[in-house]
């Protein structure tokens, strides 16, 4: 079975908030994004939702900055209530000297790009209506560290850039996944 348009896009609306709550450390819209009783495991983060916030907080936050973009999704429907994507990813994050995961990004001494590609392969069920991640398996395709000069915008003037907090621009269109 295809699923509906509906089903399509409800599900492309998780992928996109997931990666919008990842960029602008919205952890809170996670609990709207997965099952309760989810798994996700990627690289070194590993168990249940609740616990991969925890450690994502702990490689994402140190970043200057972050942004994951996303790619094309592959749907394999099962049923009405059970869906498996996969969909391709770059991310892109500002690593600063001392970044303290050395682990996932080598700590420079200098601010320097780190850059992954992959894919999430995610299994997402439709319980009581709505969709949501119940499994999420994150695979690299490749990365890549870069030295940029300017890539901390610590000369971008003030509101040029994007925030992480309710300051952000993009407050107005996730309200509803806030809470």
């Amino acid at each position: 079975m295809t699923g509906t348009l509906e089903d399509r896009e409800a599900i492309r609306d998780i992928l996109a908030a997931y990666a919008h709550a990842i960029d602008r450390r919205r952890w809170g819209m996670m609990e709207h994004l997965f099952h309760a009783d989810a798994i996700f495991r990627f690289g070194m983060i590993e168990g249940d939702w609740r616990g991969f916030v925890e450690q994502a907080r702990a490689v994402i936050d140190p970043c200057l900055a972050t942004q994951h973009q996303l790619g094309q999704t592959i749907f394999g429907f099962e049923g009405d209530t059970i869906c498996h994507t996969e969909t391709y990813m770059t991310a892109m994050h500002t690593v600063p000297p001392g970044y303290p995961l050395a682990a996932v990004f080598p700590d420079k001494g200098v601010i320097y790009s780190a850059i992954v590609a992959g894919r999430y392969v995610d299994r997402f069920e439709k319980r009581s209506g709505e969709w949501r991640i119940a499994q999420r398996t994150g695979l690299y395709d490749w990365r890549e560290f870069r030295m940029a000069e300017g890539v901390d915008l610590s000369d971008t003037p003030e509101g040029a850039a994007g925030y992480h907090d309710e300051r952000d621009p993009s407050t107005a269109a996730v309200r509803g996944w806030l809470g």
